[in-house]
């Protein structure tokens, strides 16, 4: 197979593959997913070289959890091979990057800022199966998927956000925004945090007022995802009669939640001013369209698998009160979701 996507959704005990023979679509724009079918996985932002790519299901196959790294014998695992060295934390970067976000809030509109950063790993050699098997045992509640195209090269993710599902009878989206470590009892939440999250939520609402109804919210609710907490809402909805899929994916992507506002402003500074090349991280990827099944999520928990080392990825909402060693602290713990499968 030239492209592959496994994928386990939440609380499943099996997962599926989904497999092409030649090499898979690239879209230059998510409105044209409208009737496509297969894997989608589409980065923060499109642009040349870096498109969202569809993965069309030569092969669908299902297999257990418990067992799937001993379960697949036909993948392609030659992984890529890149000509610089190991990063450290890169701290410095990350300072210069937190300081020039705060300046933009006090010379523009901006009112939120998405910062990310890298972290990488060496390695002798790899499993992706077995890290797969061991994402799907320790996160539970996550959706866990590996890929791989010529396009995105191959990643692995354990992400607990929701963009857009369908079940039987309705659509489904979240705002998933501020961060704490889990612990019993948990503390009180931050105003920095409770604001982070309005801005998500009502960016949200905005977005499926324009083409949805009988929109419902529930939360903002504390939920748990690994070692962390987030404030999450729960949008549910049905789509307008002549409202496609592909555009409002177009609107909703990329979040508040992973970019900023005004989200086209925030993206654009993103884009001119954060030192790391996000690639993937912080797009979405999942089964569209596929046996009747849409389930999309944001890619995050995620890391890029490569031939010598694993390249992680985090990121962290930054509004003027932000603190730096703070914002530092949350991608550290973010990054633990790929760093525990590692160790």
């Amino acid at each position: 197979m030239d492209a592959f996507a496994l994928y386990r959704l939440p609380h499943a005990d099996w997962c599926t593959l989904v497999g092409q023979n030649g090499m898979p679509v690239s879209l230059p724009s998510l409105r044209l997913l409208d009737g496509e079918c297969g894997y989608v996985i589409s980065p923060f932002t499109s642009m040349t070289g870096l498109p969202t790519v569809l993965i069309r299901a030569d092969v669908v196959m299902r297999y257990s959890t418990a067992d799937v790294s001993r379960s697949i014998h036909e993948l392609d695992f030659s992984l890529e091979r890149v000509d610089h060295p190991v990063d450290g934390e890169c701290r410095e970067a990350y300072h210069e990057d937190f300081c020039r976000f705060q300046r933009t809030f006090s010379s523009s509109h901006i009112l939120k800022l998405v910062l990310a950063r890298t972290h990488e790993v060496a390695h002798r050699g790899t499993d992706p199966l077995l890290l797969f098997e061991h994402a799907c045992k320790r996160y539970p509640e996550a959706f866990v998927t590996l890929f791989s195209a010529p396009q995105c090269g191959m990643w692995l993710m354990a992400t607990p956000e929701v963009l857009l599902t369908h079940d039987d009878t309705c659509w489904h989206t979240m705002a998933l925004a501020g961060t704490m470590r889990y612990s019993d009892p948990l503390p009180t939440w931050s105003q920095k945090n409770v604001n982070e999250q309005a801005y998500v939520s009502r960016y949200i609402n905005e977005c499926l007022a324009r083409y949805c109804h009988d929109v419902n919210m529930n939360g903002p609710y504390t939920t748990r995802a690994g070692n962390l907490v987030h404030l999450r809402t729960d949008f549910s909805f049905s789509l307008n009669g002549d409202t496609r899929v592909g555009e409002l994916l177009h609107s909703l992507h990329p979040t508040p939640a992973v970019c900023g506002l005004p989200k086209q402003e925030a993206q654009q500074f993103i884009m001119d001013n954060e030192s790391i090349d996000r690639s993937y991280y912080s797009g979405f990827s999942g089964p569209f369209n596929l046996g009747g099944q849409t389930a999309l999520y944001v890619s995050l928990r995620c890391m890029r698998i490569l031939a010598d080392r694993y390249s992680l990825y985090a990121g962290g909402g930054i509004l003027p009160q932000s603190e730096e060693s703070l914002e530092w602290d949350e991608t550290a713990a973010k990054m633990q979701a790929m760093l525990s499968l590692i160790d």
